[in-house]
């Protein structure tokens, strides 16, 4: 009878041995099964890319960049004359338009702009709307993309701009589609549309533009950007050209400065894209540059 008891309290003692050591096992891999299905949330959570580019234009065109909520970018751009004027014009030093740009975010997908140019006396506002954020991760998203859209007004004295309020408008509308390849390169494509409502008998009112861009960052604070647009009414003109524009980007804390050769004085689209007389192979260059400095207005809530 002690035999059969030992016997028995020894089958318990194994049987609650190999209990608790398949409760450890089970725990063990609950344990790592938790921990794979926490990393693979957190590999699936998405990165968004920032700084594509480093303002919110390349040279003439918006970039996808936008003002951060709460924040101010004043801009002051600068075109002198053509550099085919000689040293009587200083090389078109003496002729310069400018222009004065304020863009500010109102939240974090949206922002908007005013402008006011020498150029025809000109007033514009515009909008620009993140649509897609470039992100990285196991769901990675490989392009930002944002709309932008324009409507600019002529204020100029004019006895046929004064004949309707509305021969007076232009507008445009802007898809931007970009991506940072790496720390140092980035591209934009920009399929544009730009309709005037009074132009010259011989003249398209809408234009089709196809626009690339990009940005070449060399050295901490320097970068090589360029942006070049077909547009869909230079082909048949002896009068226009398609815009190209090469320069340099200055990174200095709160200011990026713009350094750059273009063909095309006029800074606003239904300007510079639709009304660019320079040529290249003819001397019709144009230098110029552009100031940005951000400001922080309202700090956005926590």
């Amino acid at each position: 009878m002690k035999t059969n008891i030992i016997l028995l309290e020894m089958n318990m003692r194994k049987i609650i041995f190999s209990a608790a050591l398949l409760l450890s096992i089970s725990s063990i891999i609950a344990q790592d099964d938790l921990l794979d299905m926490l990393d693979e949330q957190i590999e699936e959570k998405p990165a968004e890319v920032a700084y594509t580019f480093k303002s919110t234009h390349i040279i003439n065109s918006h970039t996808i960049e936008r003002m951060k909520t709460g924040q101010l970018d004043f801009r002051i751009n600068h075109r002198f004359g053509e550099i085919n004027q000689g040293w009587y014009d200083f090389w078109g030093l003496d002729n310069a338009l400018i222009s004065l740009d304020f863009g500010y975010g109102i939240n974090d997908w949206l922002m908007v702009g005013v402008r006011r140019s020498t150029f025809e006396k000109s007033y514009d506002g515009s909008l620009k709307f993140t649509l897609l954020r470039q992100t990285t991760g196991k769901k990675s998203i490989p392009v930002a993309i944002s709309y932008y859209t324009n409507l600019i007004i002529n204020s100029m004295e004019d006895e046929m701009l004064d004949s309707s309020f509305a021969h007076r408008l232009g507008y445009t509308h802007q898809l931007l589609i970009a991506r940072k390849f790496n720390e140092k390169l980035s591209l934009q494509l920009m399929p544009t549309f730009v309709h005037r409502n009074l132009v010259d008998f011989d003249e398209d009112n809408n234009i089709f533009s196809a626009g690339i861009g990009g940005r070449y960052k060399f050295h901490r604070r320097l970068a090589l950007t360029f942006e070049y647009f077909w547009a869909s009414h230079t082909a048949a003109s002896e009068k226009y050209y398609n815009p190209l524009s090469l320069g340099i980007d200055i990174e200095t804390g709160g200011h990026v400065f713009q350094l750059f050769f273009t063909n095309s004085r006029i800074m606003e689209e239904t300007g510079f894209i639709a009304e660019t007389t320079g040529s290249w192979l003819d001397g019709g260059i144009y230098f110029g540059f552009n100031i940005s400095r951000v400001f922080a207005i309202t700090h956005p809530k926590e």
